[in-house]
């Protein structure tokens, strides 16, 4: 199918914005470890359900141990670090921001590559996280009330907690990548599994990372307690359902489908949207007032990501 690529990289946009205002909403209705925890655990259980259906086993088959631990070690940045850095950004500064924020994330990707796979980085590289990090600052920094100059209009926790966020995800895509490679196509045939669950088989072993670290974050903070009385909020039981559904399930699974087919770059930039269009939807539903630096940074950080896949 002709541009199957793009459309699934535009859905993934549109799915990641609805993950995200639900997350912010789940986050303080349940607390950011104990929706962690279920999304994680709803997340493996529709995932056994779909190898279950195409392959006949609950469990992902024909994965080498050297794909498990990079699968492994990227859901522990990926998922563990950066979505609890991601879920607490959002309790403090919203999705919206949280979301410019995550412009951030293929340049920290290309940065982790250059460092880890020796892939160059060009002058238009440089341009392009310039023009980012620009977009970012006209949306996040004011001229001060009190004294001359700037400051910044978001609490400063907020903001590192979104650029860790940020920062993990792009690191967790390379090792995602990695591990990727590591799998065995024809291996894979043999047994039952298509190529194109290996995507899903890739989640699999991240969210496994996932809940065990959230879990231990969880119990040394809170103890079970949260997660027992999460387990009877119905309505927050929805929005966990809901979150996985976009996020970890489908998001990141046609996430990394959209990049086997079409260019890497083109389904990056049009992932990245989210930005733009999470901008009237958080003004709907939290009624978040838009101004013009809000519109026209999004604007710009999104315009930097473009460029920084034509280095």
């Amino acid at each position: 199918m002709t541009y199957l690529g793009e459309l699934i990289s535009i859905g993934v946009a549109f799915s990641w914005t609805a993950t995200a205002l639900l997350s912010e909403f789940g986050s303080k209705r349940l607390g950011n470890l104990t929706l962690n925890v279920l999304r994680m655990a709803m997340a493996l259980l529709f995932s056994m359900v779909l190898f279950g259906v195409v392959t006949g086993s609950p469990l992902p088959i024909g994965v080498s141990s050297e794909a498990c631990s990079w699968m492994l070690l990227s859901g522990l940045v990926g998922y563990v670090i950066g979505d609890f850095c991601l879920f607490q950004c959002y309790i403090i500064i919203g999705s919206r921001y949280g979301q410019l924020f995550m412009t951030l994330a293929p340049l920290s990707a290309a940065l982790m590559a250059w460092i880890t796979l020796g892939q160059q980085m060009s002058a238009m590289n440089i341009v392009a996280m310039l023009v980012t990090l620009f977009g970012i600052g006209i949306s996040i920094v004011g001229r001060a009330s009190h004294h001359p100059g700037f400051s910044l209009r978001l609490p400063l926790n907020g903001v590192l907690y979104a650029v860790g966020a940020a920062v993990c995800q792009g690191v967790g895509l390379v090792l995602s990548k990695i591990g990727m490679d590591q799998y065995d196509l024809t291996a894979m045939a043999e047994v039952g599994m298509p190529e194109w669950l290996v995507p899903f088989s890739a989640n699999f072993y991240r969210c496994i990372a996932g809940i065990a670290g959230f879990l231990l974050l969880l119990w040394l903070r809170d103890g079970m307690k949260p997660l027992s009385d999460a387990l009877h909020d119905k309505k927050g039981l929805t929005v966990a359902t809901a979150t996985t559904i976009f996020g970890p399930f489908v998001g990141v699974g046609f996430s990394l489908m959209a990049v086997q087919y079409t260019a890497a770059g083109i389904a990056s930039t049009l992932m990245a949207m989210t930005p733009i269009i999470i901008l009237l939807p958080s003004y709907w539903l939290f009624k978040e007032r838009i101004t013009w630096r809000a519109v026209v940074g999004a604007v710009i950080s999104v315009i930097g990501v473009s460029l920084f896949f034509l280095g």
